[in-house]
């Protein structure tokens, strides 16, 4: 499984050098998982050099093998993946990829009550998009302790504290 790590936004400059976004949790780390590849895997691009480019996300990138504006021009949009096991193996035991909650099931008291559909994060943190049950609602679930006291990849499934998401609460 391939996960996306960032994105090449355009060309910078006129000797093939791209702005790249970086999703990774430490972004300027995005070096780190090269070569980068395609969704398809088709191809893959290595980084031998990165500098801040603006913003915490944002860096300018050569990538080997691309020499002019137009070949980096031509990459713009591009999203670039790495093999799940790579990203994962740096994760601690209170670290998750986004890609593994995504369906788990959402349990309260023994009763599965819906199902992770998005982890999304609007500034303020990780929430979690829960589908509830026998609904078309969804709800958000701040991804902390308080709210989630057991995450069980395993099992494929996510306990949350008693009293969210029910009429007494």
């Amino acid at each position: 499984m391939l996960l996306p790590i960032g994105e090449i936004l355009g060309a910078h400059g006129v000797r093939g050098q791209v702005r790249l976004r970086s999703f990774a949790q430490t972004p300027s780390k995005i070096a780190e998982y090269s070569p980068l590849m395609t969704q398809d895997g088709e191809r893959s691009f290595a980084i031998s050099s990165l500098r801040p480019g603006g913003s915490p996300e944002i860096f300018i990138a050569y990538l080997i093998g691309i020499e002019s504006r137009d070949a980096a021009e031509a990459l713009t949009g591009t999203r670039l993946h790495v093999p799940r096991d790579q990203v994962a193996a740096d994760l601690d035991e209170t670290e998750f990829l986004h890609a593994d909650l995504i369906g788990c099931r959402v349990e309260r008291g023994g009763e599965t009550i819906g199902k992770v559909v998005a982890v999304q994060d609007f500034g303020a943190g990780d929430l979690l998009e829960i589908a509830l049950r026998g609904t078309s609602r969804t709800e958000f679930l701040p991804f902390d302790e308080a709210c989630i006291p057991l995450v069980d990849l395993a099992q494929r499934r996510i306990v949350i504290a008693e009293g969210l998401f029910s009429s007494e609460g």
